[in-house]
């Protein structure tokens, strides 16, 4: 996998550390971590999370193009 630097990119500009969008998602920091470094598959529920999280969607932050 490669990285996902618009996670990354959609975390900043809504001035969040990796360490608070896993709290509100309910996952560790590492595993946010993970997730940008394309090092982790999230599951659909866990993307979900993240995108309600980041008022964005599945598209806007998941989508390969």
């Amino acid at each position: 996998m490669k990285k996902n630097l618009r996670l990354k990119a959609a975390r900043a500009a809504k001035d969040l550390s990796q360490a608070k969008l896993a709290d509100i998602v309910g996952v560790t920091r590492q595993t946010m971590n993970a997730i940008e470094n394309g090092d982790y598959n999230p599951s659909l529920n866990l993307c979900i999370a993240i995108c309600k999280a980041l008022n964005l969607t599945l598209n806007d932050l998941f989508w390969e193009e």
